[in-house]
């Protein structure tokens, strides 16, 4: 049987492709429960197959319950609702729910300027932000743990810098100017909170600020900390801070994922930053593959959201929920069957468990809580102490399969809420949906360079593949390509005529190539510090930052301006090969307004680009920006070039897709 050439490439494409696919299900596989390399060593104890069992009864021993709200971005400019509204969570909120911890997961003032493209630290958001917590007396109530995000970074260069309000306006940052631990305890057991503060040194203006990274001294501050953890005898370490492990980079050959993985105390990783992706990714939940959990928090700038988190007796829950929504239910026996962690928690502690676990909260009395399993009677809980309510049961009659609870509470102002989830007590698990599990397992910086690599080839190798099969023809090495469809074959034309004009096709395919290599912009990247941005990174001074986000930045260049650049170059070419013949009737108007549309618009996009450019970092910058500005010129210089070059450049195209051929 003869094969073709298609059908050979056909079978590569799908080869290549199954490869990559293996590759993502490997990466975001959940199920496995086998230990990652950085795991298998010595550090890991016998333990770790045989987390503590906790006989779960009617106890309100073992017992902690906190808060997490992140991402506040306190402005000056935008919403100042968001600061009433946090005082109304610290005052009636803190109130209600008596968290021991409230953890403040970084974005805590927003720093951008009124046109929302400039980036600074400014006072008064800082200083609104302590008067928030001062006037409600919040660290009298509770242990407020805040730490920085990337926009309590920006414009940022050192942590002495007198632009660091975090350091003088936060409640923790004057005794911790990054990462740092607490350990508490509360009834027989101690649980340490950990920090990690990821942001940039120094902190770069917006938008090349959205990545972390840890450098080797803050990697080994990490690991003083666990260790004194360890020293303590902690049962537990809740880690938290703003960004995702996606989304930070590691200066040394140990990430962040796998110093949280090593202990087997650590049960969950609480962070923020990437509001839900403006909303597209609720639930941004995943169990990572060292068997912690991480979970990406709701924002409050725009959702009000936060989370109520608990540990009891040995099984961590939690619920995320809107400000002002009561009653708060969070049930902790038996937990959601999505989030159990099979190497964190023992599920023997719950399949001899004596009473289902709850905790009611309210701004009101509680009056009931009802409980309903799978679709059996109603059961009316009994209250033991504080928030907490229990229901006696027999796990006998739920030991195989999915299960569901239902829970109702109500409140003597006539609130109810009513919570519905699956538990199971066979080890049965659900599966975290694919794009959170995406987003929080992989690398950021890696996708965002996989995208510009990918953009680039595909931008370039096409060019010149185009040009070598021109030279085989114009040798008679090669016949002329005709494409079954129509459109493949027009643009096959349209981009081969392209890829034989020198003046061109050379810049064209130069500018994309300087952009990997070439600095992009020279200016203020921080106040005062001229920098020079390269798609690899940025130096600042005697600071280099690898390159992470540029990658987006570069993709986004490369795909909404230089793509269409060289699809209006490659059309207008092959139309002027098409009309070689010259034709004295001159152009009517409507055609004169679409042949110069795309390029008018192309470069009103781009000149707007640029503007937002000079609003980030400056007039240097936006001068010495062959990122931006200097694209425009080249737009305009190639659109003159593809107008009035002689005919003669056209001749080489015109021996293979002549009009007359």
């Amino acid at each position: 049987m003869k094969i073709t050439k298609s059908t050979v490439i056909l079978l590569i494409f799908v080869l290549m492709l199954s490869i990559f696919m293996a590759n993502v299900a490997d990466l975001i596989n959940v199920d496995s429960h086998v230990l990652d390399d950085s795991l298998l060593n010595k550090e890991v104890r016998k333990e770790w197959s045989q987390p503590k069992f906790y006989d779960i009864g009617t106890s309100f021993n073992h017992l902690i319950w906190f808060l997490q709200v992140s991402d506040i971005h306190i402005s000056i400019f935008q919403d100042s609702s968001r600061i009433t509204e946090l005082k109304e969570f610290c005052n009636i909120t803190v109130n209600a729910i008596k968290p021991s911890v409230v953890l403040a997961s970084g974005d805590l003032t927003d720093a951008k300027a009124k046109d929302k493209m400039g980036s600074k630290q400014i006072l008064e958001e800082w200083q609104y932000y302590k008067q928030v917590l001062d006037d409600t007396e919040v660290s009298k109530k509770t242990l407020w743990l805040d730490v920085r995000g990337n926009h309590d970074n920006f414009n940022v260069l050192t942590l002495e810098s007198k632009n660091n309000y975090y350091s003088n306006y936060s409640i923790q940052g004057k005794k911790h100017p990054r990462s740092y631990m607490y350990t508490i305890n509360i009834g027989s057991e101690l649980y340490t909170f950990i920090a990690i503060d990821a942001c940039l040194k120094p902190g770069p203006r917006r938008p090349f600020n959205f990545v972390g990274m840890l450098d080797e001294h803050e990697i080994n501050t990490i690991y003083t900390l666990v260790n004194k953890s360890q020293e303590n005898n902690a049962d537990f370490i809740i880690w938290f801070g703003h960004y995702p492990t996606s989304c930070i980079l590691s200066q040394t050959n140990t990430g962040i994922r796998n110093i949280i993985g090593r202990h087997k105390e650590s049960m969950v990783y609480l962070c923020g930053h990437y509001h839900m992706l403006g909303g597209t990714v609720p639930n941004m939940y995943t169990l990572q593959q060292a068997g912690f959990l991480e979970l990406e928090l709701a924002d409050w700038k725009d959702n009000r959201m936060y989370r109520l988190g608990a540990i009891d007796h040995g099984q961590f829950s939690f619920i995320d929920l809107q400000h002002k929504e009561w009653p708060v239910v969070l049930i902790t026996n038996p937990k959601h069957a999505l989030y159990t962690m099979p190497r964190k928690e023992n599920i023997i502690s719950v399949i001899k468990s004596t009473h289902i676990r709850i905790l009611a909260f309210s701004i009101s009395l509680i009056e009931s809580v009802k409980v309903q399993l799978d679709d059996e009677a109603w059961f009316v809980c009994e209250h033991v102490k504080g928030p907490l309510y229990i229901l006696r049961w027999n796990t006998t009659n739920y030991r195989e399969g999915i299960h569901y609870i239902r829970v109702q509470v109500t409140d003597a102002d006539g609130r109810e809420t009513i919570v519905y989830q699956p538990f199971a007590l066979d080890g049965s698990r659900l599966s975290f949906r694919v794009l959170p599990r995406l987003i929080l397992m992989s690398n950021a910086s890696n996708i965002f360079q996989f995208l510009f690599e990918m953009i680039l080839i595909s931008l370039v190798i096409p060019l010149w593949l185009l040009r070598f099969l021109h030279i085989l023809y114009v040798r008679k090495q090669l016949h002329r390509p005709r494409l079954r469809i129509k459109f493949f074959h027009l643009w096959l034309r349209k981009l081969w005529v392209l890829s034989t004009v020198d003046r061109l096709f050379y810049p064209l395919v130069l500018y994309a190539l300087y952009l990997t290599v070439g600095p992009w912009a020279v200016g203020e990247v921080i106040e005062n510090q001229t920098g020079v941005i390269f798609a690899w990174g940025t130096f600042i001074g005697n600071s280099f930052l690898p390159g992470a986000f540029t990658y987006a930045y570069g993709f986004f260049q490369l795909f909404s301006f230089h793509l269409p650049l060289m699809l209006i170059l490659a059309n207008r070419v092959d139309k002027r090969l098409q009309n070689i013949e010259p034709d004295d009737k001159p152009l009517s108007k409507i055609c004169f307004f679409l042949q110069y549309l795309p390029i008018t618009l192309l470069i009103i996009m781009q000149t707007c680009m640029a503007y937002f450019f000079w609003l980030a970092y400056g007039t240097l910058a936006t001068i010495i920006c062959p990122l931006r500005t200097w694209s425009i010129f080249l737009a305009i210089m190639l659109w003159h070039q593809v107008d009035t070059m002689p005919l003669s450049c056209l001749r080489s195209a015109a021996k293979v897709w002549s009009p007359m051929r």
